[in-house]
C-alpha cells in the first residue's frame, strides 16, 4: 500500500488508507458486535496473543463494552454512515497494530512517502473496533457504496506487546470511555498473567509506592495521584524489569519464588538507584540532564542486573559498595546533558539507544554485560 512514514521522537509509524472491503478483510475483531439481525463473531485468540487477550478481557468486563451499549453504538454509527453524503463518514483514523516488521520502500523525490508491505497476519484494531463493525454492517446492506469509502489508518508495526497494550490503555482511559482504575486493575491482572510477569509487575509496583524507593511516584502509572513530575512510563519500566526477571527466573524459583524474591530484587534495584543518585549528584532529576529520562533509566536497570549478578551479596554496605563501583559516571555529566544527548548517542530508535547507553555505562564502571535471553 502507499503510505506516509511518520517520525515522532524515536517512534516510527505509518499513515495510509484502505478501501473499506479490503480493510475489513485485513483486520480481526476481538469482541462480538451486533447489528440488525446480524452479528460479527470475535476472532479466535491464541494462547500467546497477550495484547488481544488483554483487550478482550477489558471489553468483556467494562460497562463501556457490554452488549447493550455496544449494539447501540454500532447502530448509531451505521445510521450516520447512511446519512452522511457530502461529509466523510469516517473522518478520523483507526489505529492498527501488527507485531510483524513491515518493509517500507520510499519513493524517489517524495520524502517520507513510499510503499509499505502487508503483514502476513491480520491487523489487531487498537482503536476503532466499533467504527469498523458498523462499517461492516453498513456494507452488507449498501454494497454499492463499498468503492466510495476509503478508511484512513495509522499503522504501528514491529513493536512489543507492552507498546500496544500501553497505547490501548492510554487511548481508552478518558472519562467517556473505560474507567481508569478498572484499566489499571486489568493491566496488572491480565497482561501479566504468567508468574514471571506477575513478579515484574509487583516489583514495578513496589518501586512506585515504597517510601524508600528513589522512583517513588516518579513512574507514570495510570490512576496515580502524585503531582510529581514523572520520569518513566510504567510499561517501559516493566519491560526492563521483566527482561531481568525472565533471565533469572529459574534461579528465582529455586530461591523461593515471588514471596521471598520480590523483596530481594526490590532491594537490589533500590540500592542501585540510591548509589546512582549519589554518583550523578545534581544531575539526578535535573531537567537539563538526561540522567532520569526513560532511555537512561532503562539502561541503568540493565546495568543493575549485570552488577547484581556478580556483586549482590552481602546486602550490608551494598549502597556504599555500588556507589564506589559507579563513581566513574560522575565524570560523564557533560555527555548526559539534554542538549546534544541524541547526537552523542546516535541510534535508529530508542531500543538501540538504550543498548548503547547501557554498554557505555557498564564499560565505565567495569561491569560485564550479558544480553537477555
Amino acid at each position: 500500500m502507499l503510505a506516509t512514514q511518520i517520525r515522532q521522537k524515536d517512534g516510527i509509524f505509518y499513515f495510509g488508507s484502505y478501501r473499506a472491503p479490503e480493510l475489513l478483510q485485513r483486520v480481526r475483531f476481538i469482541s462480538r458486535f451486533y447489528g440488525e439481525g446480524e452479528q460479527i463473531a470475535p476472532s479466535r485468540i491464541g494462547a500467546h496473543d497477550e495484547i488481544a487477550q488483554f483487550i478482550a478481557k477489558i471489553e468483556r468486563n467494562d460497562k463501556a463494552f457490554q452488549r447493550t451499549l455496544s449494539r447501540s453504538k454500532v447502530h448509531q454509527l451505521k445510521n450516520f454512515y447512511e446519512m452522511a453524503v457530502s461529509q466523510p463518514p469516517i473522518p478520523g483514523t483507526v489505529l492498527l497494530f501488527t507485531s510483524e516488521q513491515l518493509r517500507f520502500q520510499s519513493i524517489s523525490g517524495a520524502e517520507g512517502v513510499g510503499h509499505l508491505s502487508e503483514p502476513q497476519q491480520k491487523f489487531l484494531i487498537i482503536d476503532g473496533q466499533h467504527r469498523l463493525a458498523a462499517l461492516r454492517f453498513y456494507l452488507n446492506s449498501h454494497p454499492d457504496d463499498a468503492g466510495t469509502i476509503n478508511v484512513p489508518c495509522v499503522i504501528f508495526d514491529g513493536r512489543s506487546e507492552d507498546f500496544a497494550t500501553e497505547m490501548f490503555v492510554t487511548i481508552n482511559s478518558t472519562s467517556t470511555r473505560i474507567n481508569k482504575s478498572h484499566l489499571i486493575d486489568l493491566y496488572e491482572r491480565v497482561s501479566f498473567a504468567e508468574p514471571h510477569r506477575k513478579f515484574a509487575s509487583r516489583l514495578a509496583a513496589s518501586l512506585y509506592s515504597e517510601g524508600d524507593s528513589p522512583l517513588r511516584y516518579r513512574i507514570n502509572r495510570l490512576g496515580g495521584r502524585s503531582m510529581q513530575d514523572k520520569w518513566i512510563l510504567q510499561a517501559e519500566l516493566f519491560n526492563e524489569l521483566h527482561r531481568w526477571v525472565n533471565r533469572d527466573w529459574r534461579k528465582i524459583q529455586l530461591a523461593g519464588g515471588s514471596a521471598k524474591q520480590v523483596p530481594n530484587y526490590y532491594g537490589m534495584v533500590r540500592d542501585f538507584l540510591k548509589a546512582a543518585e549519589r554518583v550523578w549528584g545534581e544531575a539526578w532529576g535535573h531537567a537539563g540532564y538526561a540522567v532520569t529520562r526513560p532511555v537512561s533509566l532503562k539502561a541503568m536497570i540493565r546495568v543493575c542486573a549485570d552488577l547484581a549478578r556478580e556483586d549482590a551479596e552481602p546486602t550490608e554496605g551494598r549502597v556504599k559498595r555500588w556507589e564506589e563501583r559507579l563513581a566513574p559516571w560522575s565524570g560523564q555529566l557533560h555527555a548526559f546533558r539534554v542538549e546534544g544527548f541524541y547526537e552523542r548517542f546516535p541510534a535508529k530508535g530508542e531500543i538501540e539507544r538504550v543498548s548503547r547507553v547501557h554498554k557505555e555505562l557498564a564499560r565505565l564502571a567495569g561491569i560485564e554485560t550479558r544480553p537477555a535471553k
